[in-house]
């Protein structure tokens, strides 16, 4: 799978034993005593993942100085329940059966009792917040907003493929990269890090995650179902016009034959149709060059770290985070 595994990427002494000390923390968060309840809420935790909302809080709280605190580890598990959240109730609004390459909870026990776990899953991560204190807990509470409003414009735009770049960005920095500044940002505040470090951390979070969503959106018509751990084409066939499809819109040598393919729901074969143009267009290397971008402003917001090898490390991974994208061609 094509996962971010920041760990390695980060290089930074003690991260592998504090995300072996996140494992158990993370279940006990979400246990409730209810062995059914307990199955559901465990099963992507059981499927695994990189955990890169957590890593980048633990990261960002040690600095590789020094091992995580029992309040850092909390923090970091407050921003991966938030995601796990996202997950069950995203799959639910797609209809996904697969995700990280298992039974989706909504194709396995329905949608009702995806969304109901979701929110569970939301309930223990404000618990935590709030025992991290009222900052953490109003930090966490924005981010949750900032996530519903992406989701919403995004919701507005489907099958519109007059959808505006300026639309799509405003999505995916709700969507996906307001968790990942915040994960960053709790980071900061559990170890009590100086506010300009704070402020460059989440700086350097907003920015790897709006590069993490456009080498996301390249990877949906670039790679395959297996290397994924879903069906690959899933926004062409909802409707959900990313970037690489609306600036293949723009391009002569596909636009005429791709456009009339959209503005409704794609079946299998035209799903693939419409990869494969999006694909062979200058899109990609357009879409590359704007996560590259995002990259870089993330690599400057981690030079302004001071002491230790965190800035080095972050921007370490900021660089690296496009280089396993199955582009043929990187100008």
């Amino acid at each position: 799978m094509l996962l971010v595994n920041a760990a390695p990427l980060l290089s930074l002494p003690g991260m592998e034993e504090d995300l072996l000390r996140l494992e158990p923390t993370l279940r006990e968060a979400v246990r409730s005593g209810d062995a059914f309840l307990d199955e559901v809420t465990t099963h992507l935790i059981d499927a695994g993942g990189k955990r890169l909302r957590p890593c980048l809080a633990i990261a960002a709280a040690t600095g590789g100085d020094g091992t995580a605190s029992d309040d850092d580890l909390q923090g970091a598990v407050a921003v991966e329940l938030v995601h796990l959240a996202s997950l069950y109730h995203d799959d639910v609004i797609d209809e996904a059966t697969v995700r990280r390459n298992v039974e989706s909870v909504n194709a396995r026990w329905g949608n009702l009792v995806a969304i109901v776990a979701g929110d569970f899953l939301l309930a223990r991560s404000a618990e935590i917040a709030a025992a991290l204190g009222t900052e953490v807990a109003a930090l966490l509470a924005a981010t949750l907003g900032k996530l519903c409003e992406g989701q919403v414009v995004e919701l507005r735009s489907t099958f519109d493929t007059g959808r505006s770049e300026e639309q799509y960005y405003t999505a995916i920095a709700g969507k996906t990269a307001a968790l990942l500044a915040t994960s960053c940002r709790i980071g900061g505040l559990t170890a009590g890090r100086p506010r300009p470090e704070i402020e460059a951390l989440t700086e350097f979070g907003r920015c790897f995650g709006m590069a993490f969503q456009l080498r996301d959106d390249l990877l949906d018509v670039l790679a395959t179902d297996e290397e994924l751990g879903k069906p690959s084409g899933q926004d062409l066939a909802e409707g959900v016009y990313t970037l690489p499809v609306l600036l293949a819109l723009q391009d002569p040598a596909v636009a005429l034959e791709l456009q009339p393919l959209l503005g409704r729901p794609l079946g299998a074969p035209e799903r693939e149709k419409a990869k494969a143009m999006v694909a062979a267009s200058a899109a990609v290397g357009a879409t590359l060059a704007a996560a590259e971008r995002f990259t870089d402003q993330a690599a400057e917001a981690a030079a302004a770290l001071t002491g230790g090898g965190l800035g080095r490390s972050m921007a370490a991974l900021a660089r690296g985070l496009l280089d396993d994208l199955p582009v043929a061609s990187r100008e």
